[in-house]
C-alpha cells in the first residue's frame, strides 16, 4: 500500500490528484466517503482533470472528463453521459489507516 495523504487533506465535496509510480490517480471525498480512481477516461485514455485537482462538476455531484465532457457517478465511476456511456472509471483498492489514505499498487489495464 502506498500512502497518499491524510483524510483531512481533502475537504468534503472535492477531489485531489496524485502521481504514484508514473500513474495518475485521484481521490474524491463525497458524502463522508472516499473514492479512488485511476485518472484515465475510458473513452480515449486521457486524464480527466482540466487543471490540478479539478475533477468534479461545478455542483460537485459528478466526475467530469475535461476532454469530451463525459460525466461519471462518484460512487462507482460509471459513465452516465458522454462518448463512454455505460463504461466505468477504474476504481483502485485503498485503505484508511490512522486517518491516512493508502492505495494499493496500481496495475494498468
Amino acid at each position: 500500500m502506498n500512502p497518499l495523504c491524510f483524510c483531512d487533506d481533502i475537504p468534503e465535496n472535492s477531489a485531489r490528484g496524485f502521481e504514484i509510480n508514473d500513474n495518475s490517480l485521484f481521490v474524491v471525498h463525497y458524502q463522508k466517503q472516499f473514492f479512488v480512481y485511476l485518472n484515465r477516461c475510458p473513452h480515449m485514455g486521457v486524464e480527466l482533470n482540466w487543471s490540478p485537482d479539478q475533477f468534479l462538476t461545478v455542483d460537485s455531484n459528478l466526475i467530469q472528463c475535461s476532454t469530451h465532457g463525459a460525466l461519471f457517478l462518484i460512487e462507482n465511476g460509471e459513465c452516465v453521459y458522454g462518448p463512454c456511456n455505460g463504461q466505468s472509471l477504474q476504481a483502485l483498492d485503498f485503505q484508511i489507516v490512522d486517518k491516512q489514505i493508502h492505495v494499493a499498487d496500481i496495475t494498468k489495464k
